[in-house]
């Protein structure tokens, strides 16, 4: 055989990449996407959007119910119920993100297989729909905190940072998860077990003081402590202790921080690195 009829060797293809397509199409597929997803999430039930901010009232009640009357924990507190309400909120968002995003990229195997657009759209789709659940149920909490005497503060404007945070780490272990789920199934299981964890590892439930002190060192690398330690600070109680002060330290806000920068970069670094592989793994 001739060197020129000799069959060229194969190359390695890659698939369509996390980011590739353009900034502008990247943010109107995202769009798109948390859009429709929100509107099929409530499309056929009689109570719509209201199924949003039922499910944590009804726990908030619940939870509250059990921890005045039963308990007699957060009577000790002052304004408890509306810091366990907006930390239900808050916490929300994280739980609810993260789980749907686990499965989404694998639930998305018909336009993976046939479309070629940026991957990353797809967990950030899941993320951007819980805010706007988060926004809408938000207007809801500061509504009913007006209604019974906590309220308006010019430090609610600080609100959005906490959020923003928020959303990075949502955002991070989303990405993480999605990837991981696509060779890895157990993934789902594990999280929701770990969510669980979080939950009652994190002030959610009571105040940051309820802690030991020798325990909050530890404690504090949760970065769930400062954000909702300082959410409380800002909405609810303005004579709560700061971050530093009930941690005893500054790393009550470098250890939480090296935390989320940390799993955004991780979780980023896997998307970004599984995304062109993704078809293959289905």
């Amino acid at each position: 055989m001739t060197p020129a009829a000799q069959p060229a060797a194969l190359q390695d293809v890659r698939g369509p990449s996390a980011l590739g397509g353009g900034t502008g199409r990247f943010f109107t597929l995202t769009w798109l996407l948390s859009v429709t997803e929100f509107k099929l999430n409530y499309f056929g039930t009689v109570f719509g959007y209201l199924w949003s901010l039922i499910r944590p009232l009804a726990l908030f009640a619940v939870l509250y119910t059990v921890f005045t009357r039963v308990v007699r924990f957060g009577g000790e507190f002052e304004h408890y119920a509306q810091l366990l309400l907006l930390n239900l909120t808050l916490y929300s968002l994280f739980s609810e993100a993260t789980t749907r995003a686990v499965r989404s990229v694998v639930t998305s195997e018909n336009i993976v297989r046939k479309m070629q657009f940026p991957r990353l759209v797809i967990p950030l789709s899941i993320v951007t729909t819980g805010l706007l659940n988060l926004g809408l149920n938000l207007i809801m909490v500061l509504v009913f905190f007006t209604a019974t005497g906590v309220g308006p503060k010019a430090t609610w404007l600080a609100l959005p940072l906490i959020v923003a945070v928020l959303v990075a780490l949502t955002t991070g272990v989303s990405l993480l998860l999605s990837a991981l789920f696509v060779r890895f199934r157990d993934v789902f299981q594990i999280w929701s077990l770990v969510v669980l964890v979080l939950f009652y590892g994190s002030p959610v439930l009571y105040p940051v003081e309820v802690i030991p002190d020798g325990m909050r060192f530890v404690f504090f690398v949760n970065p769930f402590v400062p954000l909702l330690e300082e959410s409380r600070r800002l909405v609810v109680d303005p004579t709560a202790p700061s971050v530093v002060d009930a941690a005893g330290s500054v790393f009550g806000i470098i250890g939480p921080a090296m935390v989320v920068l940390t799993v955004c970069a991780v979780g980023l670094w896997t998307f970004v690195r599984a995304a062109p592989r993704v078809a293959e793994e289905l």
